[in-house]
């Protein structure tokens, strides 16, 4: 084994240029893939995060079918004090109440039905970016003001300003009639139309007021350190809820679950373009491979007049191929891993994603996620199917006939 060892990497470097192109090529496509597979890991991160910033939050605890049916009477009994003992059992801040219901919201010209959320003004910047989307006026700031924060869209359609006054019409909890004026105090753009078309904010208090609430509510939306905290935050959430409550917790995952399906789309699709790549590479390595065997057939043939069998001289092959590959793993993977690890850090950013994040109150850098699994999924492929390219030769010289190779030129 040591001089098959011997032998494959001298016929590697026979040709040393074409090795350290077919090489070259191997350790382009290894840190591509390490830089894009670790920036999509990143981005998913970061879609994930946003998209439940935006108003789901991590966890929630709801009355049972809420998240179905959403039905003004499955109520949170004593919602404030509830998420005040949550804050307190936890020590965290990140955890408001909130309410919601539907109503005809009235301007003297117009009227249109919102989804209308009661929530805590002292709490829910920390669970919620809507806060810092407001564009004109401010954020609610007083839990029993009339005071309601509406979305552009909204506002242009209604043809209101801050300082202006809306009526707001719907059903209670006990199905008596609900009615109630609000100040316009701040319109908010979130950069998605249906919301800022359909969504308002009331303090939680004056909502429960106005719609019968007796103190109870619908959601307690908590924010974890992270995804990867959810988990035990789940069980720390179940274990703090009081005994007797008829309550569940219902995860990120449940709640949005067309998000996790559309990432796993978005997976299928970037995966295949990765695949296009390593067939590539894969094509290289076997127009190497083939034009060596090529080159090597007259020599090939004296061997195996001498005694050296065709399997022999296709794990031969095998082995130069496989060498080659290890070669390009190991320094697409480092290299690559380098790079992705350097704006990991530091971040990066291209022209107009300043402007965007601004605008959506998302972080104005990129980071991608280096895990061991984005460095090495990448580069793993590419040697597997750099071997599986060798077959081929390989496979060629089982066929290959002693006399008829010592006279091929």
């Amino acid at each position: 084994m040591d001089i098959t060892l011997r032998l494959a990497w001298r016929n590697l470097w026979r040709q040393p240029r074409r090795t350290w192109l077919t090489t070259g090529a191997m350790v382009f496509s290894n840190v591509l893939l390490v830089f894009m597979i670790s920036l999509q890991f990143g981005m998913y991160g970061l879609m994930i995060e946003n998209t439940l910033k935006m108003l789901t939050g991590h966890l929630q605890v709801q009355a049972p079918g809420y998240k179905d049916e959403q039905k003004i009477r499955q109520v949170v009994p004593d919602i404030s004090a509830l998420a005040g003992s949550l804050r307190a059992e936890l020590d965290s801040d990140r955890i408001a109440a909130r309410a919601t219901a539907f109503a005809l919201a009235s301007s003297a010209d117009r009227s249109y039905g919102v989804q209308v959320f009661g929530v805590e003004p002292a709490y829910e910047p920390a669970v919620s970016s809507l806060p810092g989307l407001v564009r004109e006026g401010r954020f609610l700031n007083d839990p029993g003001a009339a005071e309601i924060v509406i979305g552009r869209v909204l506002a242009r359609n209604l043809r209101v300003a801050p300082g202006d006054e809306l009526t707001l019409l719907g059903s209670g909890r006990d199905g008596s009639f609900a009615a109630a004026v609000a100040t316009v105090v701040g319109i908010y753009e979130s950069g998605i139309a249906d919301m800022d078309r359909a969504l308002a904010q009331l303090p939680l208090g004056f909502f429960q007021d106005v719609f019968t609430m007796q103190g109870a509510g619908h959601q307690i939306v908590l924010e974890a350190e992270s995804l990867n905290a959810v988990p035990e935050l789940h069980a720390r959430v179940e274990t703090s809820l009081p005994v007797g409550e008829d309550l569940v917790v219902h995860d990120w995952d449940s709640l949005q679950a067309g998000l996790k399906q559309m990432i796993q789309a978005d997976i299928s699709s970037a995966f295949f373009m990765y695949a296009v790549l390593v067939v590539l590479v894969a094509f290289s390595v076997l127009n190497t491979q083939l034009m060596s065997v090529l080159e090597r057939t007259r020599e090939f043939g004296i061997v195996m007049a001498l005694g050296l069998t065709p399997a022999r001289l296709g794990r031969l092959v095998m082995l130069e191929t496989a060498m080659m590959g290890v070669i390009g793993l190991l320094l697409g993977a480092l290299l690559g891993g380098a790079i992705t690890w350097w704006f990991s850090v530091h971040g990066f950013t291209y022209p107009g994603l300043e402007e965007l994040s601004s605008m959506l109150n998302l972080p104005d850098r990129m980071y991608p996620r280096v895990t061991l699994a984005s460095v090495l999924i990448g580069p793993a492929v590419v040697f597997l199917f750099t071997l599986l390219s060798a077959l081929y030769p390989a496979f060629r010289l089982r066929r290959l006939e002693p006399v008829e190779a010592m006279r091929a030129v």
